[in-house]
């Protein structure tokens, strides 16, 4: 997937394009541990979704201007509805883009992290309902490498491959260029791991323990945050171009002395704008550390 040169004696990546099992395995417990993630699995067999139903594959998001003017026309709708205003077009745009992205990370990284693959996911292969912004997924191939720093190398070539054309299709209308857009990209992947990390290892202990146990699996919390933290890191070490920028976590202590991971996104998503006393999410560059710890 990489578009480096191969050195000679190099394995190369093995890309299984079998009935994708393995990967239908991981969406399916993906799917029941993330509850953010609104996903439907379709059948190698079953029909395309539909645009006559609302449905726009990726790649008619990224070369259609009736089908991404569908997809906006959706998100505005839900925001209004939510908030009770009508967004400025752009944080619309923003709002959508950011929504579509973070999936597409979620939705690469999930299998790596489950089963140490990463999905060969085209844009054919995924599908945006633009009246609910629900997803559905027609798992295909995956590659595998033997070494870590390989298969983190077409993790992020994955992410780049299928999101290049998307970031194309809505420079106009979020009015972002192309650093922008990529920070996006690198915060969202970032996000994703971390948000990995949490319900992967955390929310499976807690819905396994019972009520006896159930304190201390909580107390696993800073356990696996740390592994999922230190993922994202060697996952986004910077100077991984077109990703403009590194996880870059840190820590902040609190006055009762405990210590929370922490970063700063590259460039802000704009959900503060969807209202006028939204607040800035913790990790926005508008977001200092001192109201961080106050809100932790």
């Amino acid at each position: 997937m990489s578009g480096a040169p191969m050195v000679p004696g190099t394995p190369l990546p093995v890309l299984s394009r079998r009935r994708p099992v393995a990967l239908t395995g991981d969406y399916e417990r993906l799917r029941g541990l993330c509850p953010a993630l609104r996903l439907r699995l379709l059948d190698p067999a079953a029909p395309d979704p539909s645009a006559a139903d609302g449905w726009y594959s990726g790649a008619q998001l990224a070369t259609h201007e009736g089908a991404l003017a569908a997809a906006l026309a959706g998100e505005e709708s839900r925001i209004t509805a939510e908030h009770g205003r009508a967004p400025r077009p752009h944080v619309t745009a923003s709002r959508l883009l950011h929504h579509y992205v973070w999936s597409v990370c979620l939705l690469i990284a999930g299998p790596w992290h489950l089963g140490r693959r990463v999905p060969a996911l085209g844009l054919a292969d995924l599908w945006l309902h633009a009246p609910t912004g629900e997803l559905a997924l027609r798992p295909g191939g995956h590659v595998t490498r033997p070494g870590e720093d390989e298969l983190r190398a077409e993790l992020r070539a994955a992410v780049v491959g299928h999101l290049e054309p998307v970031l194309a299709a809505f420079a106009g209308p979020t009015r972002r260029r192309d650093r922008a857009l990529w920070g996006m990209v690198t915060d969202d992947l970032a996000s994703a791991v971390w948000y990995l990390g949490r319900m992967l290892d955390t929310r499976s202990r807690v819905a396994e323990a019972g009520e006896a146990g159930r304190r201390t699996a909580v107390e696993g919390l800073a356990v696996a945050e740390d592994a999922a933290v230190a993922a994202a890191g060697a996952l986004l070490p910077g100077g991984t171009l077109p990703l403009p920028g590194a996880a870059d976590f840190r820590r902040l202590r609190s006055p009762d002395g405990r210590d929370h991971h922490t970063r700063t996104r590259l460039g802000c998503c704009l959900y503060y704008a969807v209202k006028p006393e939204a607040l800035a999410c913790l990790t926005c560059p508008r977001t200092g550390d001192e109201e961080r710890l106050r809100r932790f």
